[in-house]
Formats: C-alpha cells, structure tokens, sequence
C-alpha cells in the first residue's frame, strides 16, 4: 500500500496538503487531510480500481444530497484520486463493541444503522431494481449525531437482504464474536429494517450463512468458528426465537 505522503510529494495540485490521519484500507489509500486550508478525505485508487473510483464518485455525487454520506468535491481521472468531504464522528463498529457502552444505546444505533440502509435503498430504487452499498461493515459507518455511510465503491445493483445479511454477519464476527447481545442486535436490525421499507426481505437467515462463510478467505485464523456459525445458521436459523 502506498503512502499518501508519495501522492503529495510528486502531484503539484497536493502541495499544499497537511495530513492529519491515513485511515486502513485493503485497496486503496485513505487520509483525513487539509487540502489547501479545507478539511477533506482523499481516497487514491490504484491503478486496477479506477473503475471503482469512477462509480464511488457517481454513487456519492447523486446520494450525498439525500442520504447521509461524504459529498464528492473532485474527481482526479489523471491520479486517481476522489476527493471527498470529512465527516466527524467514532466509527460504528468501536461504539458496537465497546462493553462501556449500553446495550440500550447499541439498540439505537442499530436501529439508526437499519434506517440509514432504508432510506439507501428507497433513494437509488428504479426500474432496474435496488443499489446496493456492496460492503456493508461495520467499519463503514460512522456515527455523530447521525449513522453515516461511507466507502461505495463495491456498489451494485443487487438485493437489499444482501446489505441486511451482510451487516449482520459483520456484527456478529467482530470481537466480541457471537455472543448474545450481537444476536439481539442483528435481531433488532432486521426486524425494524423490515418495518421500514415495503419490500419483502427473505432468506435473511441463508444470506447470513453465507455471508459468515465468505469471511473465511480474509480470516484463516478464525475459519473454524466462522463456518461453526454459519453451518448452524443455515440448519437452524439465526436463533431468534430462544432470545
């Protein structure tokens, strides 16, 4: 991964960039920087992404007036770079886990969480059918005195059980892993998501599953627990009704 300080060091338009704060990123890199005096995120794609650049910026450009997400300053075709405005807030998947935080209050986040997917998934509905954010983590979302929405770059046309199913295995699977309280909070979520929207969302349960099992090419060291949860899932259901 390369360092933004190279994207700085050889780009005369990122002269006069601070940096405050480079974010991890699998594909691409990400800071939070001053960009000539102006609070700004740049995400600079590499070469193979750029694709995935141009439809974050077109997801971004035609949903950040509506739905809560960064609004896209610029798009960089010659360097790859997409910048974006800097949201201010603790990152969902910190507050989810941490046990100094309420249960109660982790119920309203969910459901924060779930309403924020509703109104998503209403906005960028048309005859084609539904995008999807395409990598709902918990790490995606961020929280201020709202739920928003970042990294759209795996966007697609798709079905929103995909979102519900995806973010529910990534609450699950984050430390503390399975316990309880996460399943209660996938329980509120899909629940109050399906009070909110007037599609049908099935086969939450199997998508769930396989969801769970995906995350075994990026977790080796947690295979075992992984598909231990979602063999279960798809024999059983998620266990909602002994909660």
């Amino acid at each position: 991964m390369q360092s933004i300080n190279e994207l700085i060091g050889k780009v005369e338009r990122y002269a006069n960039t601070i940096v405050q704060r480079e974010f991890i990123s699998k594909k691409n890199t990400v800071a939070y920087v001053f960009l000539d005096g102006k609070p700004r995120v740049l995400k600079w794609f590499a070469p193979a992404f750029k694709e995935n650049m141009l439809k974050e910026y077109q997801v971004l450009k035609k949903g950040s007036s509506a739905v809560n997400m960064p609004h896209p300053y610029d798009i960089d075709e010659k360097n790859n770079v997409l910048i974006m405005g800097y949201i201010v807030g603790e990152n969902l998947c910190d507050l989810i886990n941490d046990k100094d935080v309420s249960f109660g209050e982790k119920q309203r986040l969910i459901m924060l969480l779930a309403r924020w997917f509703a109104g998503f998934h209403s906005f960028f509905r048309s005859e084609k059918g539904f995008l999807i954010h395409g990598d709902p983590v918990l790490r995606n979302f961020l929280f201020s005195d709202r739920v928003w929405g970042v990294d759209f770059e795996e966007s697609r046309v798709g079905k929103p059980v995909e979102d519900v199913a995806g973010m529910c295995a990534s609450v699950l699977s984050t430390n503390p892993m399975f316990t309880v309280d996460k399943f209660l909070l996938c329980k509120t979520f899909i629940q109050y998501y399906k009070e909110l929207v007037d599609w049908e969302v099935e086969d939450v349960s199997q998508e769930v599953s396989y969801k769970l099992l995906e995350k075994t090419r990026w977790r080796p060291e947690q295979e075992a627990v992984l598909k231990k949860y979602a063999k279960s899932i798809t024999e059983q259901g998620l266990p909602f009704d002994s909660l």
